[in-house]
């Protein structure tokens, strides 16, 4: 009979056999029979207790190392055309090896997010360690999951991170990828669930403990599909990036131009000057300077700086980190208008009249100096009295002369009359180790609105001076609302005792006497929201149909192109226009201007999803050990399954599910987005001031569950007595609607 093997012995063998893999090849190779198959088994779940082994059915494998016959996903081709894939049942500790996909004539063309079934070589190469052959392509693009990975008896399960989401996937003991029980982990569905049981799932990603503080905006990245890495192609040609030169540019650098960002401010794209213009036919006017990081000389078209800054779109933002547009050696370096260094730049110096009224510009590609890195709350200090070491020696030249331009400004903005919707900020602080440390709303300083009135100002002459020079470009759109949303608009106003007028078009200086009206009432949170909800989203276009929220005729987006991509086309649209080099708008950059504009509208949209769940998520860990205690709030949203509630204190959303809410019949009413009781008639709506209390506060998902205690300053009536789960009668529905209506009339007449 033959010796049996070392536990070394039989992982070597393994590894070099990875095709005979289950016991009874194992058995074979060693001669193992009888008595001694027991201690082969005994040997083998050592093994596999251990981590040495992996079980997959009848067949054990080396999980450090790939199977001969693998599925995997293709990602994008890169500079030099070479396709790799990720392997999708690596099941090792360490980083996944790097797959070169080896493509034949006859084998079908491949891109990005394909799935296929290949024969893996492996190799010893620098740049990977497999080498795949496709044997046939199994699909693309299957849904993905995100969620907390549950061991099991066989496999596991995988509970999602979604509020409202109480599906989960169950996990097979070959698709778990090595995944711990309780690790965040991102997979992708491999079909439909059987007749009995859940979902099937494979685990791709491993993410790591869900409660880290650092795993809340990891989880939203992951969720929307942000890319927040950057390939080596991208950052080796960041890096080669030199200090754009002099060359034929106007030198600024003597202008003691500013930046003015927040405190916290991990980039500065833009700096301001205001002077006194001293043309006598301008009495009392300015000359006023924006200055923009010249972000086109450094991402250029068709470069893999600019194919990644286009996927992505834009800059996003969460409380622990950014997940930037383009690499830190030009958001952070290059392209950021630091303190006393020489930087390129394109700056457009704005004429007002006394008035605030824009009346000429010019656009230049520059070289500047900024005289000082300033945050607002600095600058706003110095302006009432304060100033600081940073700010004193520029106050008469540079600081106070900026205040009195934004003076005028704010004329011509109160004449035009943009929304004026009060929704204040709010601002997570975050401690070292990223724990939530506060929870407060922003302050809006006029520093603040000073440099949001000049960078306004600055689109609106690219805009204008792109089209008098009949160049495309990407305008920034806010159509007006719609006809539907407006008529729903008007009948809460109405309802309220306000009025906004029918039957004329509709301006924006309509709806501000609407919030006006509503100011310092009960009913001011309701119009604001309603109001809110009446407008059409914004989006990039090729073609201008105005900025009904900012009442402007022509706007674009100049401002931003370190965070924002149709920022970087507008700069190259200007130095086509102008002349400037020969780093412009590309043919292909118009050619296909109409699908970036749609595409970047996507990236944006995708981005405040991932910001707003980020946000939910860190509010649900700050107030997890304040379940029970009470809270005032106002009612912000009306749904079928119950109500929403914004709690004053931190501006967190909650649900009040409905079948919390007594034992009556509550009514859903669309129209007037109200909850109705069958019984008492009682009706909640929008803007309704509420007392609850904390029940469940679950940071994974960021949900927030509450019950109602009080409704407008009165106790919650018990209900009768039993279940009352039928519909509503129709007299005491009537009846009820009749009360409402004769309460909205009564107001109304009072407020006349």
């Amino acid at each position: 009979m033959a010796d049996l093997p070392t536990k070394q012995q039989i992982l070597d063998w393994i590894s070099e056999n990875p095709t005979q893999t289950n016991k009874r090849d194992i058995a074979r190779a060693f001669g193992i029979k009888g008595q001694q198959r027991i201690d082969l088994k005994r040997m083998l779940k050592e093994l596999e207790a251990d981590g040495h082994l992996e079980k997959r059915r009848k067949t054990y494998r080396d999980p450090e190392k790939l199977p001969p016959v693998s599925v995997l996903r293709v990602e994008p081709p890169d500079a030099d055309g070479d396709l790799f894939a990720r392997p999708l049942e690596w099941q090792g500790e360490g980083p996944e090896p790097k797959v070169l996909v080896m493509t034949r004539a006859s084998d079908p063309a491949l891109g990005g997010g394909d799935r296929i079934l290949a024969r893996l070589t492996e190799v010893k190469q620098d740049s990977h360690t497999y080498e795949a052959r496709l044997i046939r392509k199994i699909g693309s693009n299957p849904r993905r999951v995100l969620g907390v990975f549950r061991k099991g008896d066989e496999g596991g399960r995988i509970v999602p991170v979604d509020k409202g989401v109480d599906k989960e996937w169950r996990v097979g003991p070959d698709q778990m990828h090595g995944a711990k029980d309780g690790e965040l982990v991102e997979a992708e569905t491999v079909g439909p669930k059987g007749r009995m049981g859940l979902p099937a799932a494979r685990i791709v990603t491993r993410l790591g403990d869900p409660s880290a503080a650092k795993a809340v905006s990891l989880i939203a990245i992951h969720q929307h599909g942000i890319p927040d890495e950057f390939p080596d192609e991208v950052i080796a040609e960041a890096d080669r990036q030199k200090p754009v030169g002099m060359g034929d540019r106007e030198d600024l650098r003597e202008l003691p131009l500013v930046t003015i960002d927040p405190a916290d401010a991990r980039d500065h794209d833009d700096a301001v000057l205001a002077i006194p213009d001293d043309d006598p036919k301008n009495p009392g006017g300015f000359r006023v300077w924006v200055a923009i990081a010249d972000v086109a000389a450094y991402v250029t078209p068709g470069s893999a700086l600019d194919r990644e800054a286009r996927k992505r779109g834009n800059s996003t933002y969460f409380p622990d980190r950014v997940v930037p547009m383009l690499p830190e050696r030009l958001s952070g370096d290059l392209c950021s208008l630091h303190e006393g260094v020489p930087r390129a730049c394109i700056a457009v110096e704005m004429t007002l009249d006394s008035g605030g009224n824009k009346i000429a510009h010019r656009f230049t590609r520059a070289m500047m100096k900024s005289v000082a890195s300033l945050n607002y709350q600095e600058v706003q200090a110095a302006r009432d009295g304060d100033p600081n070491e940073a700010c004193a020696p520029l106050m008469d030249e540079v600081i106070d002369p900026l205040f009195d331009a934004y003076a005028a400004m704010a004329r011509a903005r109160a004449e035009r009359q943009p929304l004026d919707l009060d929704l204040p900020e709010r601002r997570i602080e975050l401690t070292e180790a990223g724990q939530v440390k506060s929870v407060a709303f922003k302050d809006r300083l006029d520093a603040h609105r000073l440099i949001e009135e000049f960078m306004v100002t600055a689109n609106v002459a690219a805009a204008e001076e792109l089209f008098a020079r009949r160049r495309p470009l990407l305008y920034r759109v806010h159509e007006e609302p719609d006809p539907t949303r407006l008529d729903s608009l008007r009948e809460v106003a109405q309802a309220s005792g306000f009025n906004l007028a029918k039957g004329q078009v509709l301006h924006t200086r309509h709806l501000n006497r609407l919030l006006e009206q509503a100011e310092g009432t009960e009913f001011d949170e309701l119009i604001n929201m309603s109001t809110l909800r009446s407008m059409q989203q914004a989006y990039y276009t090729p073609e201008n149909f105005g900025h009904f929220g900012l009442a402007l005729k022509s706007y674009a987006h100049f401002t931003s192109p370190i965070r924002r991509y149709a920022d970087l086309l507008v700069h190259r649209a200007l130095i086509t226009g102008h002349k400037w080099g020969d780093d412009g708008l590309s043919e292909a950059d118009i050619e296909r201007l109409e699908a970036t504009a749609e595409h970047i509208s996507d990236t944006e949209r995708r981005s405040m999803a991932a910001e707003r769940d980020t946000t939910d998520r860190y509010l649900a860990a700050y107030l997890a050990d304040r379940v029970g205690n009470e809270f005032t709030g106002k009612i912000s949203g009306i749904q079928r399954f119950g109500a929403f509630v914004r709690l004053d204190e931190t501006g967190a959303d909650g649900l009040i599910p409905i079948r919390t809410m007594g034992r009556e019949y509550f009514h859903f009413d669309r129209d007037s987005q109200t909850l109705m009781g069958s019984d008492t008639g009682l009706v909640m709506s929008v803007g309704d001031e509420v007392t609850v209390r904390l029940t469940e506060a679950e940071p994974v998902t960021g949900g927030l569950m509450l019950e109602l205690l009080e409704l407008r300053g009165k106790a919650m009536p018990k209900g009768p007595q039993g279940p009352q789960r039928g519909r509503p009668k129709k007299g005491k529905a009537v009846r009820a609607k009749k009360k409402r209506d004769k309460t909205a009339r009564k107001v109304k007449r009072t407020r006349r």
